[in-house]
């Protein structure tokens, strides 16, 4: 029986810990590299005491609710799982693990906690301080169940986590938003889009592809960036945003893994895509998922933009209007659909992009320089890309299944297209055009 103070968890929670699994783990991250300042010495050393003293006083604090889950477990039964009181054991929470060289190097430890679970009898996340990531400081992972929070979720759970919620401005709420009641008609709507949706889905087929297939244990992960206000810029220019920019990329950086697995480039690839919902009450899952086609044979980069950006505007709506995936609505929806996702074909890869804070967080008075988030591939999608845009910088992550996929040629395509983005300027105006064809 769940003990006084339970909380059920939601039906989007709940789904996130159905489709954890021993050979794919549902869990993502963020790594990043510390600057010396408060807990972190000039050498790079790291005082764990004093860190694990500030991480206690933050989630005793009362103004700091948002972080309550990492003070509860899942516990309860598997039909009605329960958020309960576990207090954390902060020697094991938080923690120093063996140095890694260089960022590269927490790449490497990223792709390996990718694949390895959370002790299910604690709470489902830990800080680990990474010694070696950079020549001064000291490289940090925060690591998080996916049933904890999304990826909108989870960068305000690392925020409060790291600044006492100062950059957000406002503490977590205790209660949910009221729902306004659907019209019926829209109820109708929204349900004759679903079952359109949905067979619309399964009427995709993608090929034989490296992009898909049974998932290995062994991951690839590498970290770049480019400046936030270039990349948005350059996309503009193609009336596009900063998503749309990243897509694009990402297109590039698919037909580049597909021609290092030796595979014909097609015209085109089917890409699941989050999108944040406004409601989400005490859920830490509030996304829906469109699905865009992205133009790999488009050698055009600002035609590419632009037919991306057509295509995300409209579905962004569509995904908002319709609220979490259709599959993932009822316990059995999500167990049915965790065996689909092993089989699917109407999906190749992931992409995700979340809006980070402004300005530059620190832990203690130790700068967060960098922040690359790692989000997981499932199912039996072998190529995911996740960016977050933190301090001026998007920062993006490219995660692979090692065996079937070069990580590194999809860095260099993904880097070199980030950069094309970043370089698109307006078109010179004519110089003999009449006022009437400005």
């Amino acid at each position: 029986m769940p003990g006084p103070g339970a909380e059920s968890l939601s039906v989007a929670d709940a789904s996130n810990v159905i489709l954890d699994a021993v050979d794919q783990v549902n869990v993502f991250l963020m790594a990043g590299i510390l600057s010396p300042g408060g807990f972190v010495a000039a050498d790079g050393s790291a005082d764990l005491a004093r860190l694990r003293a500030v991480v206690a006083d933050r989630l005793v604090d009362p103004s700091l609710a948002g972080l309550r889950r990492f003070s509860q477990r899942v516990g309860g039964t598997s039909r009605r799982p329960v958020w309960e009181a576990c207090p954390p054991d902060l020697t094991w929470h938080v923690r120093l693990v063996d140095p890694v060289t260089g960022t590269d190097g927490l790449a490497a430890l990223c792709a390996g906690l990718m694949t390895t679970p959370l002790a299910p009898d604690r709470p489902l996340w830990e800080l680990l301080l990474v010694p070696g990531a950079t020549d001064e400081g000291t490289g940090i992972i925060l690591r998080i169940h996916h049933a904890v929070a999304d990826g909108v979720a989870g960068v305000r759970l690392a925020t409060l986590l790291f600044d006492a919620g100062t950059a957000t401005g406002r503490p977590a709420r205790d209660r949910p938003p009221v729902r306004p009641a659907r019209p019926r008609t829209r109820r109708w709507r929204r349900f004759l889009t679903s079952t359109s949706r949905l067979a619309a889905m399964f009427s995709v087929r993608v090929g034989p592809t490296a992009l898909l297939g049974p998932l290995s244990t062994h991951r690839g992960i590498t970290f770049g960036d480019v400046a936030l206000d270039e990349i948005a810029s350059g996309a503009r220019t193609a009336g596009g945003t900063v998503n749309d920019g990243l897509l694009a990329a990402v297109a590039a950086a698919a037909a580049a893994a597909l021609r290092a697995a030796g595979e014909t480039v097609p015209d085109e690839l089917p890409a699941s895509i989050p999108v944040a919902l406004p409601d989400r009450g005490r859920s830490g899952n509030a996304v829906g998922v469109m699905m865009v086609q992205l133009p790999l044979a488009e050698t055009d980069l600002s035609a590419r933009i632009s037919r991306i950006a057509r295509a995300t505007t409209a579905a962004k709506t569509e995904a908002r209007e319709q609220g979490t995936y259709e599959l993932t609505r009822s316990r059995w929806g999500t167990r049915i659909f965790a065996l689909l996702a092993r089989r699917q074909r109407f999906i190749a890869l992931f992409v995700t992009n979340v809006r980070g804070p402004e300005q530059m967080l620190a832990l203690d008075g130790a700068p967060l320089e960098r922040a690359w988030p790692v989000t997981p591939i499932q199912g039996n999608v072998r190529l995911g890309v996740s960016a977050i845009s933190y301090a001026g910088r998007l920062e993006c992550v490219a995660h692979v299944d090692a065996e079937a996929l070069d990580a590194h040629a999809v860095e260099r395509a993904l880097e070199a297209e980030l950069d094309r983005v970043c370089q698109l300027r307006p078109a010179p105006l004519q110089r003999n055009a009449s006022p009437d064809t400005l």
